[in-house]
């Protein structure tokens, strides 16, 4: 087996006590079709799938297709979030819902937004629904700002993962905040995944260099002209840039330094 595969299985990623082989977390919207989204999954790799209670049917609508009959609970992960909540009480109130569904399953991730517009979190409502949602039992993994004292300040109510985003949700812009990402990433004690913002695959292998554990994206596979084949490029770059951190790069320098020695030779 060569070392690039056994990579994954030997540095795993771990949620809330559980173990991951990938790195990479999808989303299950925007997709044309439960099929395409399906297939794109697959091409993902991905483990854990992130679903919006609020806009996909997971049982609570009977006889509409349903997305757990392509994405069944017992080969993934399924993350419910908030998508949507505005509120800390909407939030908590879809939590509880999503826990019924799924016969008791308590990990979910946690967003509440502040407008329509930029999507961007109203951490107010965030923190307070973060408070009652651990005191209810639930693991949360929770959508922030980029702000490393609000991270630590989830991290202390006790989230099981921080999601600080790198640009506006669909916005595709990039790592925008590199500073902001890599200080959070160097002084929290819980995963750190980049969410909202990645458009391509070098924004995703950009993410994990910085040392973060993982990243979750929708729009970047869903809404590229080819979905299954964005996946597959968005796993591969995912697991690059993780041995890419762990190798460690050299430092930049600002001249050349010769790839062989010149020290000793005769010309």
């Amino acid at each position: 087996m060569e070392p690039a595969a056994a990579a994954p299985s030997a540095d795993p990623l771990v949620i809330a006590g559980k173990t991951y082989r990938s790195r990479l977390l999808t989303g299950t919207g925007k997709f044309r079709d439960l099929e395409q989204t399906r297939l794109a999954t697959e091409a993902a790799g991905a483990e854990i799938v992130t679903v919006a209670i609020r806009r996909s049917n997971i049982g609570q609508n009977p006889g509409q297709p349903n997305l757990l009959d392509v994405l069944p609970p017992d080969r993934y992960t399924i993350l419910p979030n908030t998508a949507g909540c505005y509120t800390a009480e909407d939030a908590v109130r879809t939590c509880r819902l999503a826990r019924e569904l799924l016969d008791g399953h308590s990990l979910v991730k946690l967003e509440v937004l502040g407008d329509q517009k930029t999507l961007y979190p109203d951490v107010v409502q965030t923190l307070k629904a973060a408070e009652i949602l651990v005191a209810e039992g639930f693991q949360v993994m929770v959508y922030t700002s980029d702000d490393p004292i609000l991270a630590r300040r989830l991290e202390e109510i006790g989230c099981v993962a921080v999601m600080p985003l790198a640009a506006p949700i669909g916005s595709g812009l990039g790592i925008q905040n590199r500073w902001s990402i890599l200080e959070i990433v160097e002084n929290a004690r819980v995963p750190v995944l980049v969410d909202a913002g990645v458009g391509t695959a070098s924004d995703a292998a950009i993410a994990m260099e910085l040392g973060c554990d993982g990243v979750l994206m929708n729009t970047a596979i869903a809404g590229a002209k080819d979905p299954v084949l964005m996946a597959g490029a968005m796993r591969k770059a995912v697991e690059a840039g993780r041995q890419a951190f762990l190798a460690g790069r050299i430092p930049k320098r600002r001249h050349a330094d010769a790839s062989s020695p010149l020290d000793g030779h005769f010309l």
